[in-house]
């Protein structure tokens, strides 16, 4: 089978078409995807340029999204069939192959299957992004019904899915975004409030929108500076969940302190990186209930753009660049 292989960390041109044998299926409770898309997420790009969770199972497949049709299953697999059409979140982190191929093996514990309405390259796209924004939002920060939440980067792959997940509890959000196009999507999407954080402080405006008490919680997915600064922009006794490893000033750590401020880490890596079986199947309850709210018309998942599977480098680069709105996700044929 045609699979990308990462062969050593580096820049994007590392990445490697090459003919590999096809994957077998380890235990009797796997199956074999014929893989028709697999999504492209910055932390494929990360892994890639610093080197996987893995580093001695080199070369590696990358890519943890994957959507395709059940091709084979094992004797003792129960939730699935030849040929269902089914979603997932699996590998692509050093320790097992990825999904930047043609054929991946599954555990069906880890399986969904495919929301009815979707595309294989738009359900590709989906799980990464909804499983961090969902377990950001109601997991770390337990938002509710009628709290406020400030989201960075609110146009990207999982803002905008925040977005739509913030509003579905019955949430007020407050958006950043960069140019007038990225706000008018935000704005389709719900949010209430839209910042654009060239022109303005989303500090202040934060404030200004909360009649100077700050939001109930502030999701970062960009890290740095905005992390530091979104303490300030959050009440007293607020959340501030981030996706990044990130480091502030005493000053800044003192207010967060100082107001009894929650600081919560958001890696949804964590299941499969320490084999938390149980935590993997609460995943998978994530992609089956995204799933219907996909059917239903109440989310959605934009697909940016979409390159063949030979073009991964030139995904990669895409991502670095930064800004995109919405997904990128790889074609196979």
């Amino acid at each position: 089978m045609l699979a990308i292989l990462m062969t050593r960390p580096g820049d994007p041109e590392i990445l490697e078409a090459r003919d590999v044998p096809l994957p077998e299926l380890p235990s009797p409770n796997h199956v074999r995807v014929h893989l028709h898309a697999a999504g492209v997420n910055p932390v494929d790009t990360k892994l890639r340029k610093a080197g996987t969770y893995y580093p001695d199972h080199l070369p590696t497949i990358l890519g943890c999204d994957g959507a395709g049709v059940v091709e084979a299953a094992g004797s003792a697999v129960t939730r699935f069939r030849v040929d269902d059409e089914v979603y997932f979140f699996h590998g692509g982190i050093g320790g097992e192959p990825g999904n930047y191929a043609q054929y991946n093996v599954v555990h069906e514990d880890h399986l969904a299957r495919m929301p009815e309405n979707l595309s294989f390259t738009e359900a590709a796209a989906v799980p990464l992004v909804l499983l961090t924004a969902w377990e950001a939002l109601y997991d770390r920060a337990r938002l509710q019904s009628g709290e406020r939440v400030l989201i960075h980067a609110a146009a990207g792959g999982v803002g905008h899915v925040a977005v739509q997940l913030a509003k579905l509890k019955g949430a007020r959000v407050a958006a950043t975004v960069s140019g007038g196009d990225k706000s008018a999507f935000v704005k389709a999407l719900g949010a209430d409030r839209v910042i654009d954080y060239k022109s303005e402080d989303f500090v202040q405006a934060a404030l200004d929108w909360t009649g100077g008490a700050g939001v109930d919680t502030t999701f970062d997915t960009v890290g740095g500076e905005t992390f530091c600064r979104s303490f300030a922009a959050t009440k007293v006794y607020g959340n501030v969940v981030t996706l990044l490893q990130t480091a502030c000033d005493d000053k800044t750590i003192k207010l967060a302190r100082l107001r009894n401020q929650a600081i919560h880490y958001e890696l949804m890596l964590t299941p499969m990186h320490l084999g938390l079986a149980d935590a993997r199947r609460a995943q998978t309850r994530i992609l089956e209930e995204g799933a219907r709210l996909i059917e239903q018309g109440k989310l959605q998942v934009r697909v940016s753009q979409e390159f063949p599977l030979a073009q991964a480098a030139e995904a990669h680069r895409l991502i670095e660049a930064g800004h995109s709105t919405g997904k990128i996700v790889l074609r196979i044929e």
